[in-house]
């Protein structure tokens, strides 16, 4: 049972630091995706009285 105990802690350690890395390869395609505020808030024309001069 002593030969279980340091490969069942290296496996959680291998574990633990693929989720770290997926979480960060996560995060870094979320950052790639963003949408900066800039272009969030910026006005837009309201097009809605155009529907009736089609």
């Amino acid at each position: 049972m002593s030969d279980d105990a340091p490969n069942h802690s290296r496996g959680e350690r291998i574990q633990q630091a693929e989720r770290e890395a997926a979480k960060q390869r996560l995060l870094a395609q979320t950052e790639t995706d963003r949408i900066p505020v800039e272009e969030i808030t910026r006005a837009v024309p309201d097009r809605r009285w155009r529907r009736g001069q089609d």
